[in-house]
């Protein structure tokens, strides 16, 4: 297996990813809208076939008074057939290496409650704050969990709402 760098996610690396399925993040009903990322960290088999990936993009939040840019994690996605092997871990791990180069002090992503277990393991904290996100027509509360996570070291999280100035990720 080989991990990979590259740009926007094509179409053609999404269907490779999805398979057949439809729905594969279980967005189920939730009617945001999320923003491509510019950059993504993947993991091929043996084969070159691309089988994990997940994207990033820095974004400006505001937490309380404080706005700060911050690298937004999203998409982490798992090809079916190679789910529960660790390979979503494997290709998280290697994006936040790659995020330690793009400034921000953290990373925050946004996911089911029941998935947050796998980012605590990976040192992702949940924000227990509101976090709207940016919608077309204003701001909106995000109905997943919030999580972020210190890519410095001697850095505080501040308190208060946090209000990603961005679509979701």
């Amino acid at each position: 297996m080989e991990i990979v760098e590259f740009g926007p996610l094509t179409a053609e690396q999404r269907r490779e990813l999805d398979g057949e399925e439809e729905d594969p993040f279980d967005s189920g009903g939730i009617m945001l809208h999320y923003r491509p990322k510019n950059r993504h960290v993947g993991l091929r088999d043996d084969a070159g076939a691309l089988i994990a990936s997940t994207g990033m993009v820095v974004v400006e939040v505001g937490v309380g008074v404080e706005r700060f840019p911050v690298v937004g994690l999203g998409g982490v996605i798992v090809k079916a057939l190679h789910r529960g092997r660790g390979l979503g871990r494997e290709v998280v791990q290697a994006a936040l290496a790659r995020a330690n180069s793009l400034g921000p002090a953290y990373a925050i992503l946004f996911c089911h409650r029941d998935r947050a277990g796998l980012y605590r393991k990976l040192g992702f904290a949940e924000i227990a704050a509101e976090v709207l996100v940016q919608q077309p027509g204003g701001y909106a509360r995000m109905p997943h969990q919030t999580m972020r996570r210190r890519l410095r070291q001697k850095v505080e999280w501040p308190a208060g709402a946090v209000v990603v100035h961005s679509l979701p990720f």
